[in-house]
């Protein structure tokens, strides 16, 4: 994320969570448009590094949000 131009947000367990919210780690990565975001996503070194970690090592929730203004 930090090669394709992301900044950490945050990044850590949940503190509190209310209604179907569970305690789970999140992170949150800004990035300066929604293309560089989808680019952030899509290239090789994200998808390599989510290959090496293997589809059992950690279920991921990859949503990407459109920033309103």
């Amino acid at each position: 994320m930090l090669a394709a131009g992301g900044r950490f947000v945050a990044r850590g367990n949940a503190a509190k969570a209310y209604e179907a919210g569970q305690l789970l780690r999140t992170v949150v990565v800004e990035f300066d448009s929604l293309e560089k975001a989808i680019a952030a996503h899509d290239s090789p070194g994200y998808q390599a590094a989510v290959a090496l970690l293997g589809g059992d090592a950690a279920e991921r929730d990859f949503r990407i949000v459109e920033a309103a203004g």
